[in-house]
């Protein structure tokens, strides 16, 4: 009977570095949030290890008995997984060296505009709809991140 239950320690280390991950990525810092992704997609990559199974022969055809080759499927997703996070890291990066250059930091700035709807749901107000199906000029109203704070709000209560 062939053994094909996990190492502890490898289950261990992918929820130690998925949980990790995932706390860094819920930070407002860029610098934070992008190696919380490093780390999520290190655990991912453990997972996809762990679920491959045992280790065997190469899965080269004609080179070993099919029942003793590793899963070639699992070393191809890991592969794949491995490119792709170096590439949205690269770009991460990019992000967070951008801001930093423009802010002088990297903080993940708030929504205006979620802000402002939180606001409309606080006093029970919906978008408002003619008879065209036209949005109210007040509500329909965008709002520019660059103004000084909450000075684009009509009423200017919200803080």
């Amino acid at each position: 009977m062939i053994d094909t239950s996990p190492s502890l320690a490898l289950v261990v280390l992918c929820a130690v570095l998925v949980a990790v991950g995932v706390y860094l990525v819920l930070e407002r810092s860029l610098s934070r949030i992008v190696l919380g992704f490093s780390c999520l997609a290190n655990g991912v990559n453990i997972a996809f290890l762990i679920a491959g199974g045992r280790a065997g022969a190469p899965p080269i055809v004609g080179q070993a008995d099919p029942n003793e080759m590793s899963d070639p499927l699992t070393q191809a997703m890991m592969l794949t997984a491995i490119v792709i996070t170096m590439g949205t890291t690269a770009f991460m990066l990019a992000l967070a060296y951008r801001s930093w250059q423009l802010d002088g930091n990297d903080e993940v700035q708030d929504d205006l505009e979620d802000k402002r709807l939180a606001v409309m749901a606080e006093r029970d107000e919906r978008l408002v709809r003619d008879e065209q199906n036209q949005i109210d000029d007040a509500v329909a109203e965008t709002f520019d991140e660059t103004e000084d704070e909450f000075d684009s709000f009509p009423e200017g209560d919200v803080k």
